[in-house]
C-alpha cells in the first residue's frame, strides 16, 4: 500500500525546532514532504535546505544581505501567508520566534490546514482568536513544545476530569547561580543550558522563566483549562516533561531523554507513536534520582511578573512578548545586564494601554509599542 506523504510547511526551518523537524522528515522520508520552507536571514541553510529538500516554495527576508546565495535557484520568494495556503500542504509548522507567525497560523486555520505549534507566543497573544478559529475550521493545534506535547500525551484515552497540569521547569543556566551575582552574568554564560540545546531568545527566557509563564498561558488556551489549575514546578532534571493530576488524584507523567525530536515526532505522526533508532532510549538506571523543587520568587521573579500581565489578557500578553524580545535582544547585545531584563518589562508594561476585545491588528500594533518602547527606556537604565 502505498502512503500518502503529509506535506509540510516549515515557518522558521533554519531555527533550532525547524531544523529539528527536518531530522524527522530525514528518518520517515516515506510519510513527509517538504512543501514550503520559511527562513528569515539564515539564507546559508536555507540553500542548503533547498538543495535536499526540493521544496515547492519557500520564503525569505528580502532584505538579507545574503540572499544572493540563492540565485542559482528559480524559486520565488512568496510570503508565508500564501505559502500555507498551498493545497499540497498538510501540517503548517510554526516555529518562528516572537509574533512573525501570527498571520500565517490564522491564514492556515482559514485554510483548514493542522497547525505544529513551537510558536508559543501566537497562541500567548492571540489565543482566544486563534483558538475560536481553529474550533470553526475543524483544524487540530498540535503542541511541539516538550511541555504541553507531554500534556497532551498523558491526557490522550482519559475520559477522567483533570484536576491540574503540572509543567516542570529546569532552571535554565542560571539555576545555580546566587541572585546577587545576576548584574555579572554573561550571555555566553546564560546560553549554556544545561540540559537542551535551543535557540537564542528561548534559552535566555529559560533562564528568566519568561518561558515559563508563557508554556501556562499556552495550556491555558490550548487544554481549556483556568489558570489556577495550572501549577510549575522545578526538575532540574527535565526527565520529566510535564504531569497531569486527574480528579480522583492520579498522577501521569511523561518522561523522555531531553531530545525535542520526540514531541515533534509525536505531533507529525498525530499521536501515533513510531519506533525511531535516531532517537536516545531513556535508561532509568542511570537517572539515579529525580528532583522536584519550588520555584523561589527571589531568583525568577519575571515568572510572577510574567504571570500576572498574561492573566489579565486584551492587549497585556503581546505587549509583554513583544517587550521580551527587546530586553532578550538586549542582553545578547551586551545593552543590558540579565537582572535589568525584569526591570525594562516592568518599566515598559507600566506604561501600556490595553486594548479591549483586541482585533488581530491591535494585538500586533501592542506588540510592536513595547518592542520599540523597551529600546527607548532601556536607554533610562
Amino acid at each position: 500500500m502505498v502512503i500518502k506523504k503529509k506535506g509540510l510547511a516549515i515557518l522558521g526551518s533554519t531555527g533550532s525546532i525547524g531544523t529539528q523537524t527536518l531530522d524527522i522528515v530525514r528518518s520517515f522520508p516515506n510519510n513527509f514532504k517538504v512543501i514550503g520552507l520559511a527562513a528569515n536571514n539564515n539564507i546559508a541553510c536555507l540553500k542548503n535546505q533547498i538543495e535536499e529538500f526540493s521544496p515547492k516554495s519557500i520564503s525569505f527576508n528580502p532584505s538579507s544581505p545574503n540572499k544572493h546565495f540563492l540565485k542559482h535557484f528559480s524559486y520565488s520568494n512568496i510570503l508565508m501567508e500564501d505559502m500555507v495556503k498551498d493545497p499540497d500542504v498538510d501540517i503548517v509548522i510554526a516555529a518562528t520566534n516572537g509574533c512573525s507567525s501570527l498571520k500565517p497560523i490564522i491564514e492556515a486555520i482559514n485554510s483548514k490546514k493542522n497547525i505544529g505549534l513551537a510558536n508559543k507566543e501566537s497562541i500567548v497573544i492571540a489565543g482566544k482568536l486563534i483558538s475560536q478559529l481553529a474550533k470553526k475550521n475543524d483544524v487540530n493545534i498540535y503542541p511541539l513544545d516538550s511541555e504541553p506535547n507531554a500534556i497532551w500525551q498523558c491526557i490522550k484515552g482519559e475520559d477522567s476530569g483533570v484536576n491540574k497540569l503540572i509543567l516542570t521547569a529546569s532552571g535554565g543556566a542560571v539555576r545555580n547561580e546566587k541572585t546577587n551575582n545576576y548584574s555579572n552574568l554573561t550571555p555566553e554564560q546564560v546560553l549554556n543550558h544545561p540540559n537542551w540545546k535551543m535557540g537564542g531568545k528561548i534559552t535566555i527566557d529559560s533562564s528568566t522563566m519568561i518561558n515559563k509563564a508563557l508554556e501556562v498561558a499556552e495550556s491555558h488556551w490550548l487544554f481549556n483549562i483556568g489558570w489556577e489549575q495550572i501549577d510549575v514546578v522545578m526538575h532540574p532534571e527535565s526527565i520529566i516533561h510535564s504531569m497531569v493530576e486527574f480528579d480522583d488524584g492520579s498522577i501521569k507523567a511523561q518522561l523522555s531523554h531531553p531530545d525535542m525530536r520526540l514531541p515533534i515526532q509525536y505531533a507529525l505522526f498525530e499521536q501515533k507513536r513510531q519506533i525511531n533508532p535516531k532517537l536516545t532510549r531513556l535508561d532509568l538506571t542511570k537517572i539515579n534520582q529525580l528532583n522536584f523543587i519550588k520555584i523561589e520568587q527571589q531568583k525568577y521573579p519575571c515568572f510572577d511578573l510574567a504571570l500576572e500581565f498574561l492573566k489579565l489578557n486584551e492587549t497585556w500578553p503581546a505587549a509583554l512578548c513583544g517587550i521580551d524580545e527587546t530586553a532578550v535582544e538586549l542582553f545578547l547585545k551586551n545593552k543590558i545586564k540579565f537582572n535589568q531584563i525584569y526591570t525594562l518589562i516592568e518599566k515598559t508594561l507600566s506604561t501600556h494601554k490595553p486594548k479591549d476585545n483586541p482585533n488581530i491588528h491591535q494585538i500586533i500594533d501592542s506588540y510592536n509599542w513595547a518592542k520599540e518602547e523597551g529600546y527607548q527606556l532601556a536607554k533610562e537604565l
